[in-house]
């Protein structure tokens, strides 16, 4: 029997919740103009916007559009502060509720898993296919073509509706994902909001489901808009291409990016999550790395930054980028100290 999720508008919206959301939200952006002059208010603030959902005459407002490059151009859109604390609202509740319905190898905005869960994850499927190297690995490697700007509404508001009983979330959920549209009208989730993180692992969960559940893949992972295969038989891993592509387009609107997919072995080495991976090693991506310095010769805060690649460092071979890292990190600071 399908569990759903029902009757918990009333503490989406309560106050408590609302003043939670606050807390969650705040972190970090305490000193953000548009956050103080939320704070200023904040009690008439939260009061008003409860009423507003209470009553359901709320209305998501619009979107500032910026751009960020990491590595590549990326359209960042950012509601206002109080549809942002509408959205973190939104998460406390629905996370733990949808989070169990999630397959265990999808990696991506997931409490307790991150990149670091899915190289190791990686790491382990590599070696049950290969047997510890013993075997021929192939690897199939795929990416979701524009990933956000291509959710379709319809069918994410269809997928929603299957796991949520409750009308009035389904109500707020709707306003939130048509609130914006991208290339195209009603299609596309904003980057910037906490909800779109949440959303679109529900919308990739149903090709999750269907890898797992249908197809009886057994080793396969999901990053976001990323996913890979393992298998010792080639021909088999060509045979899943076009089925994937069927159902992608069929049921969720989505395309593999032609230039992305590939079947590879382990042995020539598979590009994954920023690392390249070996039977018995992985290394850092050259673009990766690159990147890597750039930053920290740019920051102005180099200390926070060089003990999280230090960290990042550490889950690979990784040990002369290490040193590469400090030296450079060391040098950076001695031209900006005073000569006298």
């Amino acid at each position: 029997m399908r569990i759903r999720l029902a009757h918990a508008f009333e503490k989406l919206i309560s106050i408590e919740n609302l003043l939670g959301a606050w807390t969650e939200f705040v972190r970090g952006k305490r000193y953000k103009k548009d956050v103080i002059e939320f704070y200023v208010c904040l009690g008439d603030n939260i009061v008003l916007l409860h009423s507003a959902l209470k009553n359901k005459t709320y209305q998501h407002g619009g979107y500032y559009g910026f751009s960020i490059f990491d590595p590549k151009p990326r359209s960042i859109h950012k509601a206002r502060v109080r549809d942002r604390l509408l959205h973190h609202a939104i998460y406390r509740v629905l996370y733990p509720f949808f989070d169990k319905k999630f397959i265990a190898d999808s990696f991506s905005c997931r409490i307790g898993k991150g990149t670091h869960k899915a190289l190791n994850r990686f790491r382990s499927f590599s070696y049950i296919t290969s047997q510890s190297g013993k075997k021929q690995c192939w690897i199939l490697k795929c990416d979701v073509r524009k990933f956000f700007a291509n959710i379709d509404h319809d069918i994410l508001v269809d997928i929603l509706r299957k796991d949520i009983e409750d009308s009035d979330i389904l109500w707020l959920l709707e306003g939130v994902i048509r609130s914006f549209s991208g290339m195209r009208s009603n299609v596309g989730l904003p980057l910037g909001n906490l909800t779109s993180q949440l959303l679109v692992n529900i919308y990739m969960n149903e090709f999750d489901q269907f890898m797992k559940h249908t197809l009886k893949v057994k080793y396969y992972i999901r990053y976001a808009d990323d996913f890979v295969v393992f298998s010792r038989d080639k021909n088999y891993l060509e045979t899943l291409i076009p089925i994937i592509k069927g159902f992608l387009y069929n049921n969720l609107k989505l395309e593999l990016h032609p230039q992305k997919v590939s079947i590879k072995s382990l042995t020539s080495g598979v590009d994954f999550l920023g690392w390249v991976h070996f039977p018995d090693h992985r290394v850092l991506r050259t673009v990766t790395k690159k990147r890597m310095f750039r930053r920290i010769e740019e920051s102005d805060s180099k200390e926070e930054m060089v003990a999280s690649y230090l960290g990042m460092l550490s889950h690979g071979n990784g040990r002369k980028l290490q040193k590469e890292v400090k030296t450079i990190a060391s040098l950076c600071e001695m031209t900006r100290r005073p000569l006298y």
